[in-house]
């Protein structure tokens, strides 16, 4: 189906998605933190990139931001539990500054994957 990039720090995290996507079908690339992700996306580029707001390295705002300027046309799905404040108002800034979609963590993977195949049908 389709090659998705998942970025984010937490191994939990990458590893449920890792699963239920490549259960779907999909071929998934994992990365730790933006600068990996971005780094990744350069070298072969996904049809899809799952990013978390809140990492190490390269926070998921910037990752954004410079992902939507070397490939404009790149569905991004931003996802966040608020980091430390809980505060999901980064969900809106992710999604003015770039990100297709975007959902708060904890998340139900149901959830995650009717999100991913709304987006790759765009």
């Amino acid at each position: 189906m389709a090659r998705i990039l998942v970025i984010d720090d937490e191994p939990d995290i990458r590893a449920l998605l890792e699963t239920a996507l490549r259960l779907d079908g999909h071929e998934v690339v994992l990365a730790g933190d933006g600068v990996e992700g971005l780094r990744r996306q350069r070298e072969a580029p996904a049809d899809l990139v799952i990013v978390d707001i809140f990492m190490p390295e390269k926070e998921g705002i910037e990752t954004i931001m410079e992902m939507r300027q070397e490939f404009p046309r790149l569905p991004i799905i931003a996802m966040s539990g608020g980091g430390r404040s809980g505060n999901t108002n980064f969900l809106a800034q992710a999604l003015h500054l770039g990100a297709t979609r975007a959902i708060a963590k904890p998340f139900d993977h149901r959830m995650m994957l009717e999100i991913v195949h709304e987006v790759l049908v765009r």
